[in-house]
């Protein structure tokens, strides 16, 4: 009998705390991550800390942000501010904005992670939920980058924004309708961004996270994920890479992406998923609708008894 090799997948990244920059890359600049205040926002937020940078923690939760501050501070030579706001308020940005000026002055780096989303089937969305998602995830991110970007034109100062994708915006995906179409308006808003400010010396990229399970996952994302066989393991074994992501492989590189040594890299969108937003069958699997993958029953109109 032949005996089947072990198929290994991807290496193991580096450990927790290595860094992929030179030592003090970011010492003297001010990064703003919004949705900082946990998963991979503040995962980000630690890689940037590593490297020295001054953060500005944004996000609406003041509990979570206090928290990441304790957590971050120790991490970093410079300093860290929390701002609670909501992304969806151009007013409130502009104050985050000057305060952090104040504190620590002009962010040179924003990262727009903030977010929402949540799984359902198209027909099933709400006009509320569809508008919530659409205006945290693609104007909130037009919001901060404005901001962001109207400040550096006025100063004619260089200047980085990282704005985190999902791969659906290429793909489609089914069961976020709301999010993939929220996050092909973010892809394309990188690509004509990066062009208009480009000339001014701003650079503007996307990152795209794969699977990278993490505490502060939205519930409704992980009871999905459990549904499917819900342990790193199971998950593991449905990538090409043989295992899931670890939130500061996205860290690294976003800190990469910000950085000088990417200084001639601008409207990209750098895809950190062991390829499997690339990843088709020999023969495809059988269809399995977006309901039954739910746990939906059959489609009832609203009003109907």
């Amino acid at each position: 009998m032949t005996k089947r090799m072990r198929t290994p997948g991807l290496p193991a990244p580096p450990p927790l705390g290595a860094s992929a920059l030179p030592a003090g890359t970011y010492e003297g600049s001010v990064v703003l991550v919004t949705g900082g205040g946990s998963g991979l926002g503040k995962a980000v937020a630690a890689e940037f800390a590593r490297l020295g940078a001054d953060l500005v923690l944004m996000g609406r939760d003041t509990g979570r942000l206090a928290a990441a501050r304790r957590e971050l501070e120790p991490l970093t030579s410079g300093r860290v501010l929390t701002a609670r706001a909501d992304v969806r308020d151009p007013d409130r940005i502009t104050e985050v904005f000057d305060e952090a000026a104040a504190a620590l002055g002009p962010p040179d780096v924003l990262v727009n992670n903030a977010a929402a989303n949540f799984p359902s089937p198209a027909e099933d969305l709400s006009p509320n939920a569809w508008r919530a998602v659409l205006d945290i995830t693609l104007t909130g991110t037009w919001f901060m980058s404005r901001e962001f970007g109207r400040r550096h034109l006025a100063a004619g100062t260089p200047g980085s924004v990282v704005c985190v994708g999902a791969s659906y915006a290429w793909t489609g995906g089914p069961g976020y309708a709301h999010s993939a179409a929220a996050k092909a308006g973010v892809k394309n808003l990188v690509e004509t961004l990066a062009v208009e400010w480009g000339p001014y010396g701003i650079r503007v990229n996307g990152l795209v996270p794969g699977l990278m399970p993490h505490a502060d996952m939205p519930s409704a994302i992980r009871s999905h994920l459990d549904r499917d066989g819900g342990d790193e393991d199971a998950l593991g074994a449905r990538q090409p890479a043989l295992r899931v992501g670890l939130p500061r492989e996205l860290g690294w590189a976003a800190t990469f992406l910000a950085s000088r040594y990417a200084g001639f890299v601008s409207g990209h969108s750098l895809v950190v998923d062991g390829a499997n937003w690339q990843r088709r069958s020999l023969v495809a699997p059988p269809v399995v609708p977006v309901r039954e993958q739910l746990g939906r029953g059959p489609f009832a109109p609203p009003g109907d008894a």
